[in-house]
Parts: C-alpha cells; sequence; structure tokens
C-alpha cells in the first residue's frame, strides 16, 4: 500500500457526449432537477448541476454515425452513480422514471450487495447507464 496521500478531491465535472442534446438535458432538468448552470450553443454543450456534482452534456457532431456506449466492449466510462438521500426518494425516483419516456429501467430498487444501501439502475435519453444509489437511514 502507498504512503502517497491523494491529490484530487472529488469530481469537480462528468462529462457525457450525448446523440440528442436537448432530451438529455431535459432529463437532468425534469427528472433530476438538476439546475442548468450555462450553455455553449457553437459547441453545443450545457453544463448542470444538482448543487454537488456537475454535469457537462455534449452533442456527439454525427449522432447517426456516433457508436453507442457499449458497457462490456468500450473503454470508458462503464456507468454514472448518482447518490440520493433516502430509500424514500430513491422508491419515488423510480416511480417517476417508469413513466419517462426514453428512460429503460435495468432493474427495480434492490439491496446492494448484503448491506442496507439500495439501487437501481436504468439508461437514460443518450444512451448512458446510470445507478442511483441511497443508503437505508437506520431506525433510531
Amino acid at each position: 500500500m502507498s504512503n502517497l496521500q491523494a491529490v484530487t478531491r472529488g469530481a469537480h465535472h462528468i462529462g457525457l457526449t450525448v446523440p440528442n442534446l436537448q432530451a438529455t438535458q431535459q432529463f437532468f432538468a425534469d427528472c433530476l432537477g438538476f439546475e442548468l448552470l450555462g450553455e455553449m450553443p457553437e459547441y453545443p454543450a450545457a453544463f448542470l448541476s444538482d448543487g454537488t456534482t456537475m454535469i457537462t452534456l455534449w452533442q456527439a457532431q454525427d449522432p447517426q454515425t456516433a457508436i453507442p456506449f457499449d458497457r462490456k466492449n468500450v473503454i470508458g466510462l462503464h456507468h454514472l452513480a448518482l447518490a440520493i438521500e433516502s430509500d424514500w426518494q430513491l422508491n419515488d425516483l423510480y416511480r417517476t422514471l417508469q413513466n419517462t419516456a426514453e428512460v429503460d429501467i435495468d432493474f427495480a430498487p434492490e439491496s446492494l450487495g448484503t448491506g442496507p444501501t439500495r439501487h437501481f439502475t436504468v439508461t437514460i435519453p443518450g444512451g448512458i447507464r446510470v445507478e442511483f444509489i441511497a443508503p437505508v437511514q437506520q431506525a433510531a
């Protein structure tokens, strides 16, 4: 084990290339409550945040010829995992996403391993896999 202290302090932002900037931006804003921080129309790009994590969305130059995400065969992002504050919010988000166009749910909220943490995974507009994960609050 290294004695070197980590030089990084968490993620500043996560950049995603998407085939439909507007649809993916709308997902983050309307389904997850992210705030639009800014846009770069000449790229085009949009910058959104939940107050903790900034997501940068970049429009693919030619969505028709862009290679779709393949988590098992492409080096790079496997999925994006976003923390949810509580188990009830996780369940509420799951119910919302069940009725959201262009969102494919991989599995319903379930325990992560043998611990109290629960999670579920979806594919959002643009083909990016997103995991939502929440610790179960222990009764006092």
